[in-house]
């Protein structure tokens, strides 16, 4: 059994992704570029206002998105 749970702990931590905000481990969310942001930040992030010093925050990690390079 404790096989089985170890697969199933691997298969469940495999659908997550690190959310570029939080840095939390997410199953939802959006790409961009080759970052990932959840859902629960994205919704965050619209609904802040820009006097809030969350936005600055989230301008901060947004910072860290950087646009992929073409290799040609």
């Amino acid at each position: 059994m404790e096989v089985e749970r170890l697969s199933s702990n691997l298969a469940h931590n495999h659908l997550r992704e690190t959310c570029v905000i939080c840095e939390n481990l997410k199953a939802k969310g959006i790409h961009l570029y080759t970052s990932f942001i959840c859902t629960e930040c994205e919704n965050d992030l619209i609904q802040t206002d820009t006097s809030d010093p969350k936005y600055k925050h989230y301008l901060k990690q947004l910072r860290k998105i950087t646009t992929p390079e073409i290799f040609s």
